[in-house]
């Protein structure tokens, strides 16, 4: 029996998988606990199919004074979501006189993306320091499930990484471990997935305050700045 090979790809296939309207996104973000506190990391281009619309974003929302969200999927669901759990986050620490857990921001996160997974296009992870857990890290993939996690990678270029971050995480890194970890695995994935690129940014969230850095294209410890 001859079987002929039909499985020739063009660009009108992959158009055809994609809703009425609906455009490819592409994003890598990440969060690593350490011992008191976490990192967070993402890249910063927000693509529409082939055209790039931004490659200077923040995918880093901050949810209240040491709690913060990476985004993946559609920018205008996931910059809706991360308004109202701000808000309702702000409204909890009036009422109650003190900062929210992140555990409270994670499921007030998933609530809101579950209840409404039908319309969403949102993939987020939610960490952060309290006086609590310490640091701790949610991840809520499409769909709504919360899951608390050792770490959390998210996004298209997420399944570039996976097996670096298995090999080169261990539990009890220090901050600054925790940093390189994320700009190596996060310049990896941009390096290979189409949909992540432009710079790294990531947040170190302690008890102490937040600590904001950007590592710019051309800077990137792996990829074409970096060979």
């Amino acid at each position: 029996t001859i079987i002929s090979n039909t499985n020739t790809f063009d660009m009108t296939d992959y158009e055809k998988r994609l809703k009425p309207g609906e455009v490819s996104t592409g994003t890598t973000i990440m969060a690593i606990p350490f011992e008191g506190g976490v990192v967070l990391g993402a890249d910063s281009r927000v693509s529409t199919g082939t055209y790039v619309a931004n490659r200077v974003s923040d995918k880093i929302a901050q949810l209240s004074e040491h709690i913060f969200c990476c985004r993946s999927g559609s920018a205008a669901d996931t910059q809706t979501l991360t308004d109202y759990v701000k808000h309702f986050l702000s409204q909890l620490t009036i009422e109650t006189g003190r900062q929210p857990t992140v555990k409270t921001a994670a499921h007030l996160m998933r609530r809101l993306c579950y209840e409404n997974k039908d319309q969403l296009l949102a993939g987020v992870i939610v960490a952060g320091w309290d006086s609590v857990e310490g640091g701790s890290v949610y991840n809520i993939p499409l769909g709504g499930t919360c899951l608390k996690m050792p770490f959390a990678v998210g996004g298209s270029g997420s399944t570039y990484i996976y097996g670096l971050i298995d090999s080169e995480f261990t539990p009890g890194l220090n901050a600054e471990q925790a940093r390189t970890l994320v700009k190596k695995a996060v310049a990896h994935a941009m390096a290979r997935d189409g949909g992540s690129g432009g710079i790294i940014r990531t947040v170190l969230v302690t008890a102490d305050g937040n600590d904001r850095d950007y590592t710019p294209g051309n800077d990137l410890p792996y990829g074409p700045g970096g060979y």
